[in-house]
């Protein structure tokens, strides 16, 4: 997937990951008393979380019942969850009911290369595909509560995921394959001797990423392509939610939080183009940082090659030199050994022939005489061939 192809997912999760989590009930009430009075008496109030990489603006509003407590902190994600979300628990006013986001839980798998350059920090020791429902029994049995039963998800809840998909599909020319599942249960437990009962819900998100096999060819003879292996890489992320309280007050508690807009809503717009204008912003940096750094290899590589064609240019003025020069050396060496030979071979035929071969000093002019007469006056002695 492309950097803007990411961004563009991150973008839709935004608008998304902070939607009511599913809550089984018919009823629609605002606010409802409890059997001991636990749930608010009516009204709600919206505490906001803060984005405290940017300036602590409101991020995300969470609607709660009036006279709840509150505590929450919006998290920017990890190497396992890229994308922001949000925690909070809301508690009941004598504090045996909550309701509250967990953190955002993920795993991730695989076949071939690619899976060991995927971030495997802070993700669960999970090792494939799981059901939104076996995720729920495998968070249970590690919250240490007894999974009770499945319950079912509302048409609404199984709209929005199927939304979700559909605006994902839309905002990439050529998305990878994305999976969405959605599971709910009721729990039990213990606190001291209260009975306890919890609903659990979660929505898992899938992405699956395929990597085709490498092909390049061998520099070493002879020729062959080399083929690596294709990869398959799988990233999970599940969004729970548990809403929990005494047995006896359970029903009112449950049906206080099936109500519309409950619970975390959707990024304000500020917030939602103050983070989106930041990331674009990040990738356009990162863009324009990739651009100049393959420039200045680029550059880096050109004044290589022309200091090395200097280098090569100087190595081949040199060579022509030395050649010249050697040539030079070689034609007057030959000339004088040729010289030489004449020399002598003239001087042997003087010999031979018994005489001398002298050069007037006046007219400069050679002759040659019987080796009977000895040269004098303005007669010189010289080589048969006329040289000093």
């Amino acid at each position: 997937m492309t950097t803007m192809g990411s961004l563009a997912t991150v973008l839709v999760a935004l608008t998304l990951f902070g939607c009511k989590g599913t809550v089984q009930t018919s009823a629609a009430a605002s606010a409802v008393e409890g059997a001991d009075g636990a749930s608010s008496a009516g009204g709600t109030r919206i505490e906001y979380l803060k984005d405290p990489t940017l300036n602590n603006m409101n991020a995300v509003p969470v609607t709660i019942p009036a006279n709840w407590r509150f505590q929450g902190a919006l998290f920017q994600g990890g190497k396992c969850t890229p994308e922001p979300y949000s925690v909070y628990r809301a508690t009941s006013p004598d504090g045996k009911s909550f309701s509250e986001r967990m953190p955002v839980l993920g795993w991730v798998w695989g076949t071939g290369p690619m899976i060991g350059f995927t971030p495997k920090d802070g993700c669960l020791p999970l090792k494939g595909p799981m059901s939104a429902q076996d995720f729920l029994k495998y968070l249970a049995a590690t919250m240490n509560v007894t999974y009770v039963s499945d319950e079912q998800v509302s048409a609404e809840d199984t709209a929005r995921i199927q939304k979700e998909l559909r605006d994902l599909e839309a905002a990439e020319t050529n998305p990878p394959k994305q999976t969405r599942d959605l599971a709910s249960a009721s729990v039990r437990y213990t606190n001291g001797t209260t009975a306890m009962k919890g609903l659990l819900n979660v929505v898992i998100r899938c992405t699956e990423t395929v990597t085709p096999g490498m092909q390049s060819l061998s520099i070493q003879p002879p020729v062959h392509v080399i083929t690596g292996p294709p990869s398959t890489v799988d990233q999970c992320a599940a969004y729970p939610t548990y809403t929990t309280g005494p047995e006896s007050q359970y029903a009112g508690l449950v049906r206080e939080w099936d109500v519309q807009g409950m619970g975390s809503g959707l990024g304000t717009q500020a917030w939602q183009a103050a983070w989106t204008q930041r990331e674009i912003a990040g990738v356009q940096q990162m863009s324009r940082a990739m651009t100049a750094a393959s420039m200045a290899q680029m550059q880096a590589r050109q004044q290589q090659f022309d200091r090395s064609m200097v280098v090569q240019q100087q190595m081949h003025e040199q060579f022509l030199s030395t050649m010249a020069r050697g040539t030079a050396s070689s034609m007057a060496n030959a000339q004088a050994s040729t010289n030489a030979r004449t020399t002598a071979a003239s001087d042997w035929v003087d010999y031979a022939l018994d005489r001398q071969t002298v050069m007037s000093t006046n007219t400069g002019q050679t002759y040659k005489i019987t080796n009977q007469v000895k040269a004098g006056g303005d007669l010189q002695q010289v080589h048969g061939n006329g040289t000093p």
